[in-house]
């Protein structure tokens, strides 16, 4: 699979955030991209799209970018999310991965790491 063919859900309460991540990863040549303003939204995006890749951010109203990863990794275990954030990460880094968070990235997020993520998921190795 090559980068431009990932479905790609990007979820942040910021609209700035979710804008610039879009405008990045679309600069890759991904051409589905979804986004979500809160946890409740980002489970139901995933549930209709099923995209490969989704970038979290932790802290959102409504329900938390973690237990929006526990509800979507329920329904379905292979989901590949990435958690983000910039508030007092190494508690939440750790309980992201036991949730089964695929990665953690700080905010903001850089491009370079972006991108790392969705060859890494193109390759199938995320």
């Amino acid at each position: 699979m090559n980068i431009q063919d990932l479905k790609v859900l990007i979820c942040d309460d910021s609209m700035f955030a979710r804008k610039k991540l879009n405008m990045t990863i679309a600069g890759f040549g991904v051409k589905e991209i979804y986004e979500a303003a809160d946890g409740e939204e980002a489970v139901a995006k995933y549930c209709e799209y099923e995209p490969d890749v989704v970038f979290m951010d932790i802290i959102m109203p409504k329900i938390t970018g973690l237990d929006a990863l526990r509800q979507i990794i329920d329904k379905y275990p292979d989901a590949k999310v990435v958690m983000a954030s910039s508030v007092g990460t190494q508690g939440h880094l750790k309980e992201a991965l036991k949730a089964g968070a695929a990665d953690f990235l700080q905010k903001p997020i850089a491009d370079d790491d972006a991108k790392t993520i969705l060859e890494n998921a193109a390759k199938g190795v995320l």
